[in-house]
């Protein structure tokens, strides 16, 4: 039965309470304190009649969005988001392929596990789809050509999988660093790890493009621990990991991953505010902090500090950070920026052969390209992870190298595209520094700790803070979760 609206502006303040009291339920299972409500039964913190906000968001990616959603459906009215770019989004940004389809520039999969950004989706009405990957992959080594059903998966070994599924249960994926095994575990790189297991020279290839497509750099540069915890999020199975079937590559958005944060957007109004850096953060350490922008100062109760760690590096904190934190932001390694194309057909014409579209190219140009068509094929899209130094950086002398290569892999009718699409997140803009976040061995030892306490008035947020799917649009929602949660409590706590 459809529930009436509220009869009165009392009814309406009693079931704005209720809504807050699950948000302050919540607050406790996260080991936070309660949050009281208002004298006047609201989850409303107090407006600004001084011209200081209650909380300041930097970042209008998943996870900024995130809580600014989370303290408008708390009451909070009193905040802004603050954006560098002049987009939402972050690292997901949708194409435009006319006639109303789009292919994902940035992050674009979810997958078993990922709850978060699952009923984000839901509650904003965005619909999702499985990932395409019936039929056989081609493989190309050389003048070789190979077709191979891979069943849904990158065509690594099961053992070894196994292997790491096992180790992975000692790593806690949020905190790596107070692993019982981190002495052992985060000296070593994968590749040194993989090294030792005995892999057949031909099935090497199957783990180096699963590892760097999954953490932006080649094996041996990517840390053991930090694998071993990114595989402890997918309840330790390497299989939900790095795979496309019923795994965190198994499933998209209807109209593209960055639906959900236009959508967001859409809600706030003028407390969003497009192309506003934040050049220096001061007074972090009092009541009152200040935010230098190119649109002006801002002061704030609360930072909420929404942006990658790397990124911070770009902004001035006066006081100077302490050091813990500050050594963290430097170490972070920011150096996998990605490029990611998409080659539009009128049709997906290599379903016809059998194929799926997936094309595997050994120390080739194509590190993995994949059917990123639309849901019920209405047209055909070949996305593809390129080796951005074997691939002309010029978008038409690309595309002509990428649908030769296609031509080879999927058949001729590749050469005809209808349109093409280029994203080197490397040179989009100064605040898309990296893609993914390739922690190195010997990371999370020394700088774990300092991932996320706060530094006076400030919140750390972002993908990269979460406690499991760290990196993944996951993690972005449930960070933003938990900063809109700590900034609440803190304030009301003060």
């Amino acid at each position: 039965m459809a529930e009436k609206p509220p009869s009165n502006s009392f009814d309406l303040k009693r079931r704005q309470l209720l809504k807050f009291a699950g948000a302050t339920a919540a607050v406790g299972g996260l080991g936070l304190h309660a949050l009281p409500a208002s004298a006047e039964g609201t989850a409303r913190v107090r407006d600004s009649d001084d011209g200081v906000l209650d909380v300041a968001i930097i970042g209008a990616g998943m996870a900024g969005l995130t809580a600014a959603r989370d303290l408008h459906n708390a009451g909070c009215q009193s905040f802004v988001v603050l954006e560098a770019r002049n987009r939402v989004g972050g690292r997901v940004l949708n194409h435009d392929l006319g006639g109303g389809q789009i292919s994902e520039a940035g992050g674009q999969w979810i997958g078993p596990g990922q709850t978060a950004v699952a009923d984000l989706a839901r509650e904003l009405q965005i619909d999702t789809f499985p990932t395409y990957y019936q039929g056989k992959t081609v493989v190309l080594g050389g003048e070789g050509r190979l077709e191979v059903d891979l069943h849904g998966t990158f065509g690594t070994d099961e053992r070894i999988g196994a292997k790491l599924s096992e180790l992975s249960k000692v790593v806690p994926s949020g905190a790596p660093w107070t692993s019982s095994r981190v002495a052992e575990l985060d000296k070593l790189s994968v590749g040194e790890w993989l090294a030792r297991q005995g892999i057949k020279p031909e099935d090497r290839s199957g783990w180096d493009t699963s590892l760097t497509l999954t953490g932006g750099v080649p094996p041996a540069r990517m840390g053991l621990l930090h694998f071993l915890s990114m595989i402890n999020s997918a309840s330790c199975d390497y299989m939900k990991l790095d795979s496309i079937k019923d795994s965190a590559q198994g499933t998209r958005f209807v109209g593209g991953s960055q639906l959900l944060c236009t959508r967001m957007a859409e809600a706030l109004g003028d407390k969003l505010r497009l192309a506003c850096p934040v050049r220096e953060i001061a007074d972090w350490d009092r009541e009152v902090v200040r935010l230098v922008t190119d649109q002006g100062e801002v002061r704030a109760r609360r930072v909420i500090v929404a942006i990658h760690p790397a990124l911070c590096n770009q902004v001035r904190f006066q006081p100077a950070l302490p050091e813990g934190r500050a050594a963290l932001q430097r170490a972070w390694p920011a150096h996998s920026p990605a490029r990611k194309t998409a080659m539009v057909y009128k049709r997906p014409f290599w379903r016809d052969k059998g194929l799926n579209g997936h094309t595997v190219e050994v120390k080739g140009q194509v590190l993995w390209a994949w059917d990123n068509s639309p849901p019920n094929g209405e047209i055909g899209v070949i996305n593809a992870f390129i080796v951005n130094a074997m691939v002309p950086s010029e978008p038409a002398a690309a595309q002509r190298v990428l649908a030769q290569i296609y031509a080879r892999s999927l058949g001729d009718e590749a050469l005809n595209p209808i349109g093409y699409h280029d994203h080197d997140w490397g040179q989009a803009d100064p605040w898309s520094i990296t893609c993914v976040s390739a922690i190195p061995p010997g990371f999370w030892s020394q700088h774990g700790e300092s991932l996320r306490p706060a530094c006076g008035n400030l919140i750390w947020s972002g993908t990269e803070t979460a406690e499991i799917w760290a990196g993944y649009m996951d993690g972005a929602v449930r960070s933003g979760h938990q900063g809109a949660l700590q900034a609440l409590a803190s304030l009301r706590q003060a």
